[in-house]
This record gives C-alpha cells, structure tokens and sequence, in this order.
C-alpha cells in the first residue's frame, strides 16, 4: 500500500522500514538522510537530459525522455530495492517529494513493495533540520587549550551519563592543522549538518549538552550558524591543563603518525607560525624531537585559542584547574 508521511511520522517508520533516496547520485553524494540507501531513478548525466528536455521542449517532451530512459531498467530497480529491504517495507523520497519518488513508489507498490513517501521530499527533511538548529539549546561548552583531551573528557562525561555532541566525530576532523590524521574523509557541510541533525534529535534539549569548544569551520566542514551562534553565547568551562602536561598529551596522540604527516601539517600553518618557527619545528620533527616541535607549535595555538576566549562574555566563563588529563576524574571534576 502506497501513502504519504509527514516529516515525523517518515523519520519514526524508519526503525522498520528501509529509506530509500531516488535522487542522482550528485544529489545523494552532496548530501543524504543518514542511513538512506541510493536507487537513483537516473544517473546525473540522465537527470541533465531530461533536464534540458524540459525547459527546452516540455513537461510531455520529458515524461517520454524519462520512461525512455527508465524502461529497460525497472527490473534493476527492483532488484535493489529488494536487496537494500528483505522486510519489503520502504521509506522513499526525493527532492520534493514529486514525480521522481511517486513514480518509483508506483513501481514498487505494484510489486508488491510496503511503500511510504516522504511529503515535501528531502527538501523538508533539511528544513526540519534547520528549525531544530534555530530552538536555544542547553549546551556548555567544554573549552581548554589545545591539548587538553578535551575530546576524551567528552567522552567520559557521555560514560558518566551525561548528554554529549562530538562535533569533530561527526566531521572526521579533530579541529586543528594536525586534525585529518588517522581520520576518515570529511563529509560535506550539507551532509554534517544531517548527522548533527541525527544527533540532537536522541538528545533530550531540556537538559544539558556538552560541546566541546570548536572554530565555526572544522577542517572543511562549517557548523550551522544558528548552532553556532548558541554555542558563543552558551556558558564555558575552561579546562586549564599545564603545558607540560599538554605536550605530554599530544606526543602520545600524535606521535605514532608518519613524520610525513605531521610535517605537511605545520606546512599548512607556516605563515601563521611565522617562517622561522616554522623551520624549526620542521626540523624538529624530521629528527624525531616530536616534544620540542610540539611546544614550537603550541605557541601558536594557544595565542589563538586565548584571543577566542577573551571573545567570551566573562560572567559565563568558568575555570576548571586539571593538572593531569585523566579522563575520568576530569569527567567527575566537571
């Protein structure tokens, strides 16, 4: 049977049914509701025909272009709707919940497929996203120099069951220069703020949040303005961690990296450390001297880092004093 969900009733039919994305690959690629599988009604070079065929010729022009090209493979499309959904039980969608999706739900009903429709396609699952990004959200934002673990920290707060979002997780990216190593490629911002969305919507936004203290842009991903600005104007717990301690820290987490790594990382911030900083942490780093380079490094670091917090309004800045990063007791203290 063959109907219509609005935005709720379609996220909560996916605990039984299979999402499935009728979009080109381009679209899906750009950006996709986390969990969907891609059964493309065209490929991106068929959706540009049939495209052009329209705006050229016509709406009928392009309906025949389409089933001309759609044809000869429905049957592929029900093999892989089968594949992606034993249950028979499917979610569907596409940008705008029009002839794309309905013509595949059309398909697939008469196959005997369990088939519902996403109302107003992806288009209103990314607005849903951005009304949730709009409501005030109760965060903290867990804040320290770089080196602090303030990654594991959040991570022990979520074990002392405290509710937390690990934005650089999502991204694939630990925030700094040095943070794509032993990562996976970034998604895009499009497809960050889908699984952000993901991740506020299991969290209960009457209670607190922890965010770990992050620049508006991590690596190559943006975090959504209206979350952002929430998190500038949300209060601070600034973890104080002793530079010793830090380097420490750091050399632990990055040292077992290829020097290769690690020095095409401080080529992406030679200009800022300043050429001969630059140098002599390149250097140091090729002899193997990781502390050393480190400390070179962190004065970078920490020059920036202070000027964002002197950014904060002060009567919503708290100092927490940890002189060793011990991830559970760190996690109590806080």
């Amino acid at each position: 049977m063959l109907r219509e969900l609005g935005i709720s009733d379609f996220l909560t039919s996916r605990s039984e049914r299979t999402v499935i994305d009728v979009r080109a690959p381009k679209e899906f690629a750009s950006g996709h509701i986390p969990g969907a599988v891609n059964i493309p009604l065209f490929t991106d070079e068929e959706r540009a025909v049939v495209g052009t065929t329209y705006k050229r010729v016509g709406r009928d022009a392009a309906i025949r272009k389409g089933l001309q090209i759609t044809g000869p493979k429905l049957e592929q499309f029900l093999d892989a709707a089968q594949q992606a959904a034993p249950n028979r039980k499917l979610a569907m969608h596409c940008w705008r919940g029009g002839m794309r999706s309905k013509s595949m739900a059309t398909l697939f009903d008469f196959a005997g497929f369990d088939v519902a429709i996403l109302k107003g396609g992806y288009k209103t699952y990314r607005r849903q996203a951005r009304a949730l990004f709009e409501q005030p959200l109760p965060l903290i934002i867990l804040g320290g120099k770089t080196g602090s673990g303030k990654t594991e920290m959040l991570k022990a707060l979520s074990l002392a069951g405290e509710q937390i979002i690990d934005l650089e997780q999502l991204a694939h990216h630990k925030g700094s220069a040095f943070g794509d190593l032993g990562e996976l490629p970034q998604p895009g911002t499009e497809m960050f703020e889908n699984v952000l969305f993901e991740q506020c919507q299991q969290l209960d936004i009457t209670k607190r949040i922890w965010v770990e203290d992050e620049s508006h842009m991590i690596g190559t991903v943006f975090i959504p303005e209206p979350f952002w600005a929430s998190m500038r104007t949300a209060p601070v717990v600034y973890c104080d961690v002793p530079v010793e301690e830090r380097i420490r820290f750091l050399v632990d987490t990055y040292g077992h990296y290829d020097a290769a790594g690690l020095i095409q990382a401080v080529h992406k911030i030679t200009k800022r450390l300043g050429g001969q900083h630059a140098k002599a942490a390149l250097t140091h780093f090729e002899n193997g001297q990781l502390d050393v380079a480190t400390r070179i490094v962190l004065v970078y670091y920490d020059k920036t880092y202070a000027y964002g917090l002197s950014q904060r309004n002060p009567e919503l800045l708290h100092t927490l004093a940890i002189p060793r990063i011990q991830p559970a007791e760190n996690a109590q203290a806080l």
